[in-house]
């Protein structure tokens, strides 16, 4: 094995600290605390584990958390009563839908209903049209992480060759955005997309992001590249036992690349951490204070 291991865990730690730091100076200087409120609709069970972490997160780094469990059978209208109500409280700076919604109700309808400048997922359309255009807007939160990663391996990602195996709106789509937005040359590939191993064994950056188990290979991998690993898939460990695994063959990639995120251990803690911070951000614009600038560069 030859590549780096990219400490997603780590990093993330001293991305927490600092949210921390802004946080106590918020309360002393201004008494303001940030609040995150999320709203968990059922009991899907890696919902529930995520939920509580983002929970114990948010205590930890002094910031007011709000949490709504409703079930399964909520109605929507319901569903979006509550919203309404936490875009009108003050105290709440972000709101969090935990996806995915049961069956019965329309995510794109919930999430549109979040107030934009309290959409600290980043999923609104407001936001996600903001992004595309290269304004100010709220970053979705797993993307962010990504590029934070990057951007602390390799400095400038000016000029580089970027490919984004993915299309969804939550990552695929966003992350192609933020990269352009640091002048990379950007491809999304996807399902469709021919001849997809050449495609990816161009790329100076592969963000893998396609949530099947194990699907890239060394043979995807250009040698010295920077893998980022987005996938979070639960596989069978034999005796009854699961593990959790990326996108990509992290053994096999690991021989090729210059540096990989690992699955547990990558990317996974960047997400709660930019969510955090975004909360912030979100608090310091309602509030019309300046706006952390350490925070996610």
């Amino acid at each position: 094995m030859s590549a780096d291991i990219i400490d997603g865990k780590a990093f993330a730690a001293e991305v927490r600290t600092r949210v921390a730091e802004h946080v106590r100076r918020l309360t002393d200087e201004h008494g303001i605390v940030p609040g995150l409120a999320v709203v968990l609709v059922g009991e899907d069970p890696a919902s529930q584990v995520y939920v509580r972490s983002k929970n114990k997160q948010t205590v930890e780094a002094g910031m007011n958390s709000y949490e709504h469990k409703l079930p399964a059978d909520t109605s929507e209208t319901d569903l979006l009563a509550l919203i309404r109500q936490l875009n009108e409280d003050p105290a709440v700076h972000g709101i969090l839908v935990q996806l995915p919604l049961p069956d019965h109700m329309n995510s794109d309808i919930v999430i549109n209903a979040i107030s934009p400048a309290k959409d600290v997922d980043g999923f609104h359309i407001s936001n996600v049209g903001l992004l595309g255009t290269g304004q100010k807007s709220m970053v979705p939160c797993t993307p962010l992480g990504c590029l934070m990663l990057l951007r602390d391996r390799l400095g400038s990602l000016s000029g580089l060759n970027a490919v984004v195996l993915g299309r969804s709106n939550i990552v695929g789509k966003p992350m192609a955005q933020l990269l352009l937005g640091d002048s990379c040359t950007v491809t999304i590939a996807h399902s469709r997309t021919k001849d997809v191993e050449a495609v990816c064994r161009g790329a100076d950056i592969l963000v893998a992001a396609v949530g099947r188990p194990q699907m890239v290979t060394k043979d995807w991998v250009k040698p010295g590249a920077t893998v980022i690993d987005v996938g979070i898939n639960r596989i069978d460990a034999g005796e009854g036992k699961t593990r959790l695994v990326g996108d990509c063959d992290f053994d096999s990639c690991a021989e090729v690349a210059g540096a990989i995120t690992p699955v547990p251990g990558g990317v996974g803690p960047m997400t709660i951490a930019c969510l955090l911070a975004n909360t912030v951000t979100a608090c310091c614009r309602a509030n019309g204070l300046a706006e952390p600038d350490d925070l996610t560069a």
